[in-house]
Parts: C-alpha cells; sequence; structure tokens
C-alpha cells in the first residue's frame, strides 16, 4: 500500500495533517480571544498541548483516512490519485482557528488522474471520505460511552473520555463540511450521483457533530 503513496504526497499529507491539527487545537482550546480594546486572552500552556496531542491523533486519523479513501477508491476504478495540500488554504485554517475558534479545513484535495470518469464513479469516490470519517465516529463513540458507563474515574479514564469527544467530534466535522453540496466539495459531487445517499450522509453527518454538542444525548 505504501508504494502507491509518493514521496510528494506523503510530504503534502504530513503538512496538512500538521497544519489542521494546529487549527482544530486552538479551535478546541478556544483561541487567542482578541477583544476590541483588550490584550489577547492567553491559552493555558498545559490545556493547549493537550488538545495538540488530542488533535494530532483524531485529526490525523480522520484526516489521512479520509483522503487516502478517496485515493485507493479512484485507484480501485482504474485511476491514479494522489493528494495535493493548499497552502493558502492551510494557512486561513490556522488563522481564523486562532483567531475566532472556528476551524475552515480545507488543507487541499484529492487529485484523479485519467479521463473517463463516469458520475457514479465521481460520486463514490467522494462519498468514500465522508463514509471513512462517519464509520471512525464509532470507535470514538464507543470509547466516550464506555468511559461515562464506568463513571467518575482516575485522570487516564477523563483523558479517554476527552480523546473520545474530540475524536467524535472532529470527524463529524470534517464528513460534514465535505458534505455540503457547494464548490468542489465532496457533497456536490455526491449529490449529483445519487441524491438519496447523498441525504442519508448529510444528516448523519450534521447529527453526529449536532449531538457532540449536547453531551447529555450520548
Amino acid at each position: 500500500m505504501l508504494e502507491r503513496i509518493s514521496r510528494r504526497e506523503r510530504f503534502d499529507l504530513v503538512i496538512a495533517w500538521l497544519a489542521i491539527s494546529i487549527a482544530f487545537s486552538l479551535a478546541f482550546s478556544g483561541g487567542v480571544g482578541v477583544w476590541m480594546g483588550s490584550p489577547a486572552m492567553e491559552i493555558p500552556l498545559g490545556r493547549y498541548l493537550l488538545y495538540l496531542i488530542l488533535s494530532m491523533v483524531t485529526v490525523g486519523v480522520g484526516f489521512v483516512l479520509h483522503e487516502l479513501a478517496h485515493k485507493f477508491t479512484a485507484m480501485h476504478y482504474g485511476y491514479w490519485a494522489e493528494f495535493r495540500k493548499d497552502n493558502l488554504m492551510l494557512l486561513v485554517a490556522v488563522v481564523l482557528a486562532a483567531l475566532v475558534g472556528v476551524v475552515f479545513a480545507a488543507p487541499g484535495a484529492t487529485l484523479i488522474y485519467g479521463a473517463g470518469v463516469t458520475r457514479e464513479q465521481n460520486g463514490k469516490i467522494s462519498a468514500a471520505g465522508p463514509v471513512t470519517n462517519l464509520l471512525l465516529c464509532i470507535p470514538f463513540a464507543f470509547v466516550l460511552a464506555l468511559t461515562a458507563w464506568l463513571g467518575p474515574t482516575a485522570w487516564w479514564g477523563q483523558l479517554l473520555s476527552l480523546t473520545g469527544m474530540v475524536g467524535l467530534q472532529v470527524n463529524a466535522m470534517i464528513a460534514s463540511f465535505n458534505m455540503l453540496p457547494v464548490s468542489v466539495l465532496d457533497g456536490r459531487k455526491v449529490l449529483a450521483w445519487n441524491p438519496a445517499i447523498f441525504a442519508v450522509l448529510i444528516i448523519a453527518s450534521f447529527g453526529i457533530l449536532i449531538t457532540t454538542f449536547y453531551p447529555v444525548f450520548l
């Protein structure tokens, strides 16, 4: 499998992974909180480092597998595909997260090389990414549910609970954002291929994402 990932693609994946991990860690820790007429609020170093590590793990899994799902689905249909980072959008993601605590995660795209891609193939290739993130929500939700069932525990239990929540939110965010039917995002191509599957995926993505903000339902 690794031989199908070129050196340049690996480099682009690593840089994009680091950049959006930083963006998510800033968002989860509240950003820098710029206020009119007041100095920026400081982020406690320990809290930020914790969210950075959690983001690197959860974003690393969610983002990398999302892009590889696109790649290997395209290769299944006989096309070559490689991820290419977008430096400007990576910068925008980090700056927005730092200033307002919002992640706009459009780190790049998996480009498909070859002619004759059908609407159905394009839709399935596009759907593979969000479907992967939705599947990744399952183990993180299990971890979260398990720690809730065990009740108050030591620090490691609290860390597991936080990992489950962050992993669930990150994958739900990635799936939801990519399922928007606009521009070059996955949702537009899935909608053009199969509106029913588009509806299922976007409802599932936003449903899980909204639920994560109301932990009483988890």
